[in-house]
């Protein structure tokens, strides 16, 4: 007789260490629901708080930015740890283009002469253990073009479209000048990518307080705010047009890769050909103060005590980017447990380890977490447990640079991951308490269900947490918190796998107030004052990370809700219909296909519900739902991003558009492209469709 898998399994559980005391146990996918409920309280029962922060506190001893010695030695840690847990580990290598400064200055001087400001200024406050170590990389922007160039400056705001737009409205000619903008809003990327194509000479990105500093609350070392001298480096690569090696745009750099089959990186679109330096609050402050030119409106305006203006005379800064681009080693670490049963298909979790400087918070707490969710898979398997489908953990190696080890790895295994069933990235995995997560819609509810067995630090579920913090307009009117999961857009390792090669994602993190991204503060004395002093978070996110691995390499049926996916695809399509303004786009054959997809999952969902005894082609058919979703054309203009549903987008860099193809030709005003890739939308969704018609 078959067992019914249901859908919010309820079981009366024992009260132990890292499991939540009161939550319901929900198996989405599961027979045996009690059996992983079993599993999953030894697994809970093993990260420890002060192993992960002896971990993080290994991790973080010295700058390792990615390529350096310091590097490779956190590529031997993490190696040992994965080897000690027993998993079946190798260090991969990759040689790859990137840059590292070899001078980065500027000088800024009013329009009479009088010099203003030299820079960058090195970062410091008095007390700090780590700011001073001769190994911290002067500030400086991965992928910039070396320049040497002298404009007068235009203060951009965000550097948003929306914001360089509105100087072209003011007839602000960019022509030559060099562009001051402030971090947020939009990938720093974006910022330069937008003044390029307005002609501008270079651009200088800087932190303005409003946002991360002294505003926000007591700066570092008395609060977790950015001090005055902090500087937030960052690539600017255009990984909206493709992440990874400049290169190697869809092909492996692998280390026997000839360098005949490498690309000009200055023809192939992800490269700026213009300079960009970030600089801190403490060096804009007279610049900004200096500029003439109109008063900024309201929304432009920061927190140093003056008012802003747009400039284009004021001030004249002479910038120098000289930048050393070479082919560099970099190292992932891949470390495997092989399946029982579907040895071939790959639930792959990562983390990234290489950092700007010492990366307490971005990457390492992700790795610290990742370690103590490892040894806790370790435990499991000491004591015979194996999983059905095979576990394979990465730590990425120049995710800072462009997502470089994670792109690489992925291109190099594009045929094996046809059969992965799920990415499950975590990045800053703690910068405070506040849990949060990003992922497909087919995996928000496998992220409610498996956060509602952990317990939190600050009392209750890690769910009950997240779900109280949710002003969810739809959950308030039933009257019940829903705890919100966001859209997957780019910025991190999930990047290649869901809208390259189209796996299943998520990415999980604990957010708070954290102003030291990017700094030589983002360092483990800034963590234990600020983020997490006994370590109990990454504890949280360890277990959290570890039971996403078991849930889905351990399930008779693949935990995936297409229900949710196909009811966000028709909201998507009707927003887009309604900002679009050409009655000829017709937006019946989607909002049909869509309605069509929804219903083949609602069957689908009554099958997994239910499932057959060999549930096999089953789950063929629902992994391949993600999969049907990719065009081999990929997007206009950016073809490595093949995802029809979710993309960074151009002008974003970060955040997700969903239906890219339809709504940035929408924006651009491009009527006939929107056509067109509404077309490839239909047959994207009509295929997934069909899919789950077969899984009925």
């Amino acid at each position: 007789m078959q067992r019914k898998i249901w859908l919010g399994v309820v079981l009366a559980m024992m009260p132990v260490a890292g499991m939540a005391q009161s939550a319901p146990k929900q198996l989405f996918g599961y027979k045996d629901a009690a059996a992983e409920a079993r599993l999953d309280e030894e697994f809970l029962a093993v990260p420890d708080a002060k192993l992960a922060g002896a971990d993080l506190k290994t991790l973080t001893a010295e700058p390792h930015l990615a390529s350096s010695p310091e590097d490779l030695k956190t590529a031997q840690f993490v190696a040992a740890k994965f080897r000690a847990a027993g998993l079946e580990t190798e260090i991969v290598p990759y040689r790859v283009l990137m840059n590292q400064p070899r001078k980065v200055s500027f000088e800024a001087k009013t329009d009479d002469g009088k010099l203003l400001a030299t820079g960058p200024t090195p970062e410091h406050v008095a007390g700090d253990p780590y700011d001073d170590n001769p190994k911290v990389v002067m500030p400086f922007n991965g992928s910039s073009a070396s320049g040497d160039v002298t404009g007068e400056v235009v203060y951009a705001n965000y550097g948003t479209l929306a914001d360089y737009d509105r100087l072209a409205a003011e007839h602000v000619d960019l022509h030559g000048k060099i562009v001051l903008a402030r971090y947020g809003g939009n990938f720093r990327g974006v910022k330069v990518y937008i003044a390029q194509q307005r002609g501008a000479a270079g651009v200088l990105i800087y932190s303005d307080p409003r946002d991360d500093g002294y505003y926000q609350g007591d700066v570092y070392p008395h609060g977790p705010w950015r001090p005055a001298t902090g500087v937030q480096r960052g690539s600017v690569q255009y990984l909206f047009k493709y992440p990874g090696d400049p290169q190697t745009p869809g092909v492996a750099s692998t280390v026997d890769l000839p360098d005949s089959a490498r690309m000009d990186p200055m023809k192939t679109g992800n490269q700026p050909t213009i300079p960009a330096i970030p600089i801190s609050y403490h060096d804009a402050e007279p610049i900004l103060r200096a500029l003439t030119g109109d008063p900024v409106p309201t929304s432009w305006q920061g927190a140093l005590p003056f008012h802003y203006h747009v400039g284009g005379s004021g001030v004249t800064v002479h910038m120098v980017s000289d930048q050393d681009y070479k082919i560099r080693t970099i190292w992932d670490v891949i470390g495997r447990v092989k399946g029982t049963e579907q040895p071939d298909a790959w639930v792959v979790l990562g983390n990234h380890r290489d950092a700007w400087v010492y990366g307490a918070v971005d990457p390492n707490s992700g790795t610290a977490s990742m370690l103590e969710a490892v040894r806790g898979i370790g435990v499991l398997m000491s004591k015979g447990w194996r999983p059905k489908r095979t576990i394979v953990f990465a730590s990425w190696d120049a995710e800072e640079e462009g997502l470089i080890g994670s792109t690489e790895w992925a291109e190099q295994n594009a045929a094996a991951l046809q059969k992965a069933v799920a990415y499950f990235n975590v990045d800053v995995a703690v910068a405070g308490p506040n849990f949060s997560a990003d992922a497909v819609p087919s995996l928000k509810m496998f992220l409610r269900e498996l956060t509602k067995e952990v317990a939190s630090p600050a009392g209750g579920s890690v769910y009950s947490q997240w779900s109280s913090r949710s002003s969810h307009e739809a959950a308030a009117a039933k009257g019940e918190a829903v705890a919100p999961v966001g859209d997957l857009g780019s910025g991190s390792d999930f990047t290649p796998f869901l809208q390259h090669l189209g796996v299943p994602s998520t990415d999980i993190g604990s957010q708070g107030a954290y102003g030291v991204y990017h700094s030589v503060f983002d360092n483990y004395a800034w963590y234990t004052m600020n983020a997490d002093p006994h370590f109990v978070y990454l504890q949280e996110m360890a277990r959290v990370f570890g039971l996403e691995a078991l849930h889905m390499a351990d399930a008779d049926v693949l935990p995936l809700d297409y229900v949710t996916y196909g009811k966000e695809l028709t909201e998507y399509l009707k927003d887009a219909q309604a900002k679009s303004s050409a009655k000829t786009l017709d937006f019946g054959p989607a909002l049909a296909a869509a309605g069509q997809f929804t219903a083949a999952a609602e069957q689908a969902m009554k099958v997994e519900m239910n499932p057959p005894a060999d549930p096999a082609a089953l789950n063929q058919s629902l992994r391949g739902v993600e999969t049907a979703f990719l065009s081999r054309a990929g997007l206009p203009n950016r073809p490595w991003y093949k995802h029809t549903i979710y993309a960074p987008g151009e002008y974003t860099g970060y955040s997700a558009v969903d239906i890219p193809g339809v709504n940035e030709a929408l924006d651009a005003g491009k009527t006939a492209v929107a056509a067109e890739q509404l077309k490839v939308l239909t047959a994207a969704m009509e295929r997934a469709a069909r899919l789950l018609q077969t899984a009925q």
